[in-house]
């Protein structure tokens, strides 16, 4: 059998319900306590005084006729004979019969006790004083008592606390239903908001409460899950997207020419065919490639290392040959965090683009810009329009002035190297220049070394 709620709501309720219940009721008995020691000590102390004025008579011999009562009727009082005979008492005690049979003890003159006889001629409970009047044993003894409240006797107290630890506890448990209700409350939007959310529309959000408590940051915490999951799905479909677009056209060509050749082989020269058929296969493989690369940035998994951008720059450059001249200023120890194989990459691909459409010479910089690192790749070519700056970032963009299927690249190397600088934390943009193109590179350094302070203008000494 299963006890235990499943709501949250109810179970926070229960536990509430029983800890309230046990507090409750632990206050209650200390009350029930605390209120009949302080009953029973005040009117044991009003029975005190008036049972030891008339012991003090009878001890005196002042006492002559009937006991007087000073207390209006409030305490009762009697005089008893070692026999057990009633030899006086007050005008209320007088109808009563012996209040009570203890007989104090030789060693101890006076005895005060709570009794509750079994005679249903005599109050139910009293608080009583029995005084012996000298210290003999058959001396006189003088009873003093005084009736215990009615709601101290017949359970009322008991009754009516056990009704307030009921009524608190019911209390707590509302209070606690309520509390955990309003603070559920946003849970429950966010689990329907979840609920609703498929993989055909991952633009909708979450409810956000406002405040920094547990559920706002769940909040913010589903609402970047959300947003991590779009972007993971956007760039499946752009690859999707990508890749049929780009595809089509080298595997049209491919296809065209291996029927040709299949319709006409003795008209076809199979040799240039099969040429032709390998560099549609090569430029496949490229296109591939850099789709995977471009799906793959920013996924996590690969291993980052601290690396140093001059020392970077100068392998980078000393693996390629060129035509051109090829000028550096490449300030040392400027290290960033990030996957050496990415970074290589997106050098590559800005070399590359410089040296496509450079004239005559391509400058590369390394510097340091307070806590950023700064790479800068500048050409002297016939440069960007400032229309077209973005533009270029984008995938399989060509510029018509300057690149064609048949005389670039795939059209990814740029957006690659974007991509690349973003997953890294950077950013990559195409700056001023008053001749040709220079994309510039801004990166953090690495926070495990001190930053160093920006330099001057000798950085610029070495510009194209």
């Amino acid at each position: 059998m299963r006890l235990r709620p499943r709501s949250i709501r109810a179970r926070d309720t229960l536990v509430a319900a029983v800890l309230a219940a046990v507090a409750f009721g632990l206050v209650a008995v200390g009350m029930d306590l605390v209120l009949r020691a302080s009953t029973e000590n005040r009117l044991l102390q009003e029975t005190q005084l008036a049972g030891r004025r008339i012991s003090a008579m009878v001890r005196d011999g002042t006492l002559v006729g009937q006991v007087p009562d000073e207390t209006g009727g409030r305490v009762l009082i009697q005089v008893v004979a070692p026999g057990g005979n009633i030899l006086g008492a007050t005008k209320s005690a007088a109808r009563y019969p012996r209040l009570s049979h203890t007989w104090p003890p030789a060693d101890q003159r006076v005895q005060d006790m709570v009794q509750c006889p079994d005679d249903p001629r005599l109050p139910r409970c009293m608080v009583v004083e029995a005084i012996r009047v000298d210290t003999s044993f058959e001396s006189v003894v003088v009873y003093a008592a005084r009736p215990l409240p009615g709601y101290l006797v017949n359970g009322l107290l008991e009754a009516g606390l056990t009704g307030a630890v009921l009524a608190l506890t019911a209390a707590a448990a509302w209070i606690t239903w309520r509390i955990v209700g309003r603070t559920l409350r946003p849970v429950e939007q966010i689990r329907l908001q979840l609920a609703e959310i498929s993989a055909t529309d991952l633009s909708r959000r979450v409810p956000q409460p406002s405040g920094e408590d547990e559920i706002a940051e769940l909040a913010r915490t589903a609402n970047g899950t959300l947003d991590r999951l779009e972007r993971a799905v956007a760039r499946q479909r752009q690859f999707a997207s990508d890749a049929s677009h780009e595809l089509r056209t080298p595997l049209a060509g491919l296809r065209a020419n291996l029927e040709d050749a299949a319709m006409h082989p003795d008209d076809t020269d199979m040799r240039e065919a099969i040429r032709s058929a390998l560099r549609d296969i090569d430029r496949l493989q490229t296109i591939v490639t850099d789709l995977l690369l471009l799906a793959r940035i920013g996924t996590g998994g690969a291993v980052q290392e601290p690396i140093d951008l001059a020392e970077l720059t100068a392998a980078e450059l000393g693996r390629r040959s060129t035509r051109l001249e090829v000028t550096t200023d490449l300030a040392p120890d400027v290290r960033v965090r990030g996957v050496r194989m990415q970074l290589e990459r997106l050098l590559g691909n800005l070399l590359d683009n410089a040296e496509r459409y450079a004239a005559s010479r391509v400058h590369v910089e390394v510097a340091r810009r307070g806590t950023t690192a700064l790479l800068r790749v500048t050409d002297d070519g016939s440069g960007i329009p400032d229309v077209d700056r973005e533009r270029i970032f984008e995938r399989f963009t060509r510029l018509d002035s300057a690149r064609s299927r048949g005389t670039g690249g795939t059209g990814l190397g740029l957006a690659i190297a974007r991509e690349i600088a973003q997953a890294h934390g950077g950013s990559l943009r195409v700056e001023d220049w008053p001749r040709g193109a220079r994309f510039a590179l801004l990166m953090p350094l690495d926070p495990r070394r001190p930053s160093e302070t920006e330099p001057g203008p000798s950085a610029e000494r070495g510009r194209p």
